[in-house]
């Protein structure tokens, strides 16, 4: 069966209207912290979708949408939320079978959004020169099951630059990215696009500026803010809350 469960795949245990639990399927019992132990051997081999019973209330066991995997991570560093994480990817020109670059690992949130939407054929390299990040974002990549996709690099772009070239889109989430443009416009082919996430004006203004210096073609700036919309029955309204500011998206394309 071609969709069919196997051994290490990574799992989801869905039910309306609670957070989805992730784990890893293995042939014995899965310890989940203080929650107790799950048996799910059985389901190996069957397709994904089949019942399963657990601390007295019933939950499918499916494939974990992105959603699902982002929910899970374990937070360290402040992460790029996903409203920008997206956005930042289609800035950036990130489909499947690309090569991508991120500079600034953090926990791993924006990776891990990169290595699913880049597919089993493609690559992320990810730097930051502090290796607790690097293990940080190692084990939430794990977790969403696309650590196969990543390779993760100790190193200070901003002084070292990158150590590969030929790619189709540079991600900076740094603070201070106007001194990684250079290299960045380096490491990138012809037509691929350098995108920057900054959260003060001033931080964005100096990225912008190194980006057109740097030659870069259509640089743009944009900020995207999230609000809910309360549905009801005849009283549908804006939430009295929203997601604003969380940072600045910038980028351009390396064109001539």
């Amino acid at each position: 069966m071609a969709d069919a469960w196997s051994e290490g795949d990574v799992a989801a245990l869905a039910r309306p209207g609670e957070p989805s639990v992730l784990l890893k399927l293995r042939r014995t019992p899965i310890a989940l912290g203080d929650r107790g132990v799950l048996d799910l051997s059985r389901e190996l081999g069957r397709a994904p979708g089949g019942e399963v019973e657990w601390l007295g209330r019933r939950y499918r066991l499916v494939r974990p949408s992105l959603a699902d995997l982002l929910g899970s991570l374990a937070r360290g560093p402040q992460i790029v939320t996903p409203k920008d994480a997206f956005h930042l990817a289609y800035l950036a020109g990130v489909q499947p079978g690309v090569r991508v670059v991120e500079a600034g690992s953090g926990s791993g949130a924006l990776t891990v959004v990169l290595a699913t939407l880049v597919g089993p054929t493609g690559e992320v390299t990810s730097y930051d020169r502090r290796p607790e990040f690097l293990e940080a974002a190692r084990a939430n990549l794990e977790r969403a099951g696309v650590a196969d996709r990543v390779r993760l690099v100790r190193r200070d772009v901003a002084t070292e630059g990158f150590d590969t070239t030929g790619v189709a889109s540079v991600i900076l989430d740094l603070p201070e990215p106007w001194d990684v443009v250079r290299a960045a416009v380096g490491a990138l082919v012809e037509g691929g696009y350098l995108a920057t996430y900054t959260p003060t004006y001033n931080q964005l203004e100096r990225a912008v500026r190194a980006m057109r210096d740097g030659r870069l073609g259509d640089v743009h700036a944009l900020e995207l803010l999230e609000r809910p919309i309360q549905v009801g029955e005849g009283g549908t309204r804006p939430a009295f809350e929203m997601l604003g500011h969380t940072g600045f998206l910038a980028a351009g394309r390396k064109v001539g």
